[in-house]
């Protein structure tokens, strides 16, 4: 019996410390949140790779060492559609490619391109059927269709999607 009440006590005090040692770290992460806490930053060039001379009093140009979340870089959206914009710049080499070969009417690569595109999922807005028209943007060094497509609308209108038609960006040229 003294056996069984003495590894009680070893489990009691046990688990005693191991709430006593959560408490602490959390004390010690909350009162981590100050600006001494922040991880180093790392000054970008223009190129937009780390700079040679990066000063820590040098504010300009920073961004987090390991940055939480990745912002657009442009958060606008189109008026019409609802999408978000994106820049061609912003895209693929590829898909300013493909966006050329649209405008000079072709010859594309995929005997699919200029195929109709039905918008049955709706996530672009509601035209009649032939309106939109699809483009494969293909992907380098990859022999097969990717899920990169370019969607255009009768008005000249360009979408991107990236994941097969899930989601879509209105394109600014």
């Amino acid at each position: 019996m003294r056996a069984l009440l003495g590894y009680r006590r070893t489990y009691a005090a046990a688990l005693v410390g191991f709430v006593a040692v959560c408490v602490v770290i959390g004390a010690l992460r909350d009162s981590g949140s100050s600006e001494e806490a922040r991880p180093p930053e790392i000054r970008v060039s223009p190129s937009g790779g780390p700079s040679d001379d990066a000063t820590p009093d040098d504010e300009e140009g920073t961004v987090p060492a390991f940055p939480t979340a990745v912002a657009p870089s442009h958060a606008a959206t189109d008026s019409v559609s609802g999408l978000p914009l994106v820049p061609i710049a912003e895209l693929p080499p590829e898909a300013a490619e493909t966006v050329e070969l649209i405008h000079a009417g072709g010859p594309f690569p995929d005997t699919d391109d200029g195929e109709t595109f039905l918008n049955s999922a709706g996530l672009l807005p509601e035209r009649e059927t032939g309106y939109y028209r699809v483009y494969t943007v293909p992907t380098d060094g990859s022999a097969e269709p990717t899920s990169r497509r370019i969607v255009t609308g009768t008005d000249g209108e360009l979408y991107w999607t990236d994941d097969l038609y899930r989601t879509f960006r209105r394109i600014e040229e």
